[in-house]
């Protein structure tokens, strides 16, 4: 189950806040690691580390790196015991953290007695990569129309993590340019996963955090990097974004749900709306959202809106205009990459991101800005 390597480190590499890339020389070849600090030290070359080269040996495309382990000769000192929340439960390395939600944390009174988010919108979408042409959307119109707002004055918004890809937040390369930029304000991980700048023991109390702790205007509620699909219409990781409809709803928020789309995908399933989203939405989500669907133009912009007709039945679809939406992509302070196409690759999907950006900021500016036409 596991591919066991040792190697020592040769080099340094690059380092975003959580993690640490390295060259390690592990028998005759040369591998490309990643490390997380927090878990197991921080290495320096020369060190000889214990690796799990499984991701590395399977090529993924998103986490293919060998994993360290362990530094056997020089293991960090004993933390102090932070709180009682354990994550990645019961796995080699496992961690303690304190949750938010947990006795003994600071805003453990709030969360012990809050109900709801008070109608704040909740954008899901299934893939990790969509997050940052969601706030692109969010804030296009924003700085459309005052120039170039401070970002004091555009929305809060506060990524809640959850746990079917990646466990730790610190993988993403993209949650730590976008809080660099100041797109991001926080990020809270829920369930098994961690790293966050709040842990909380589910989605639900996630997204009361979100609210209620760190202030947020909008949440976006997303898996991390590494979706898990098997091309069966049940066996996908992202089918959590159903339940993050239902959570959303039952917390008294307004779910926004970002559809999966695309005309460039080499596989008939998520080519048009992804069966991704027809499962998630339509069988998954029993409480009701605003599914986004942008207005795409020509032959493909119809089958959009056919593909997604059925969802109808139990959503409201709201057609949201995609102008301007092109250039505020082209913003972003993190490059745009979903399944090893960029943005000019697979436009329609991060403009479908984005729209469901789009449509959470007029519903924060009330009825004066909703978005097009619904149902």
């Amino acid at each position: 189950m596991i591919r066991w390597r040792s190697g020592i480190v040769t080099a340094l590499r690059r380092e975003w806040p959580g993690a640490l890339e390295l060259d390690v020389l592990a028998g005759d070849a040369g591998v490309h690691a990643l490390v997380y600090p927090a878990l197991v030290g921080r290495p320096a070359v020369g060190d000889w580390v214990l690796l799990n080269t499984t991701a590395l040996y399977q090529g993924l495309g998103t986490g293919g790196y060998a994993l360290v382990v362990a530094i056997p000769e020089r293991l960090p000192p004993d933390p102090p015991l932070p709180g009682h929340l354990v994550k990645a439960r019961y796995t080699p390395l496992q961690a303690t953290v304190l949750g938010a939600d947990e006795q003994g944390s600071p805003h453990h009174d709030v969360l012990r007695d809050a109900e709801d988010i008070g109608g704040m919108p909740v954008v899901v979408t299934d893939l990790h990569s969509a997050l940052p042409a969601v706030i692109a959307g969010l804030f296009a119109d924003n700085e459309r129309r005052a120039g170039s707002l401070p970002r004091s004055l555009l929305p809060r918004v506060v990524y809640v993590m959850q746990d079917g890809a990646a466990l730790p937040a610190w993988f993403s390369r993209t949650i730590a340019g976008l809080r660099a930029a100041s797109w991001l304000a926080a990020t809270v991980t829920t369930g098994q996963s961690f790293g966050g700048d709040l842990e909380t023991a589910t989605l639900h109390t996630g997204l009361l955090a979100a609210r209620h702790v760190l202030g947020a205007d909008v949440a976006v509620v997303a898996q991390g990097p590494g979706n898990l699909g098997t091309g069966t219409r049940w066996g996908f990781s992202g089918v959590a974004a159903g339940e993050a409809v239902n959570a959303a709803a039952a917390l008294g928020g307004r779910p926004v749900a970002a559809l999966r789309l695309s005309d460039a995908d080499p596989r008939s399933r998520h080519q048009g709306v992804s069966h991704h989203s027809l499962t998630a939405y339509g069988r998954v989500a029993l409480a009701r959202a605003d599914v986004v669907v942008p207005s795409l133009p020509g032959p493909f912009g119809r089958a959009v809106a056919a593909g997604a007709e059925p969802l109808g039945a139990r959503h409201r679809l709201v057609r949201v205009p995609v102008h301007g939406l092109d250039e505020a992509l082209r913003g972003s302070p993190v490059p745009l990459s979903t399944m090893g196409r960029g943005l000019d690759e697979d436009l329609t999907y991060f403009l479908a991101a984005a729209a469901a950006g789009r449509h959470a900021a007029r519903l924060l500016a009330g009825p004066a800005g909703s978005a097009g036409s619904a149902r």
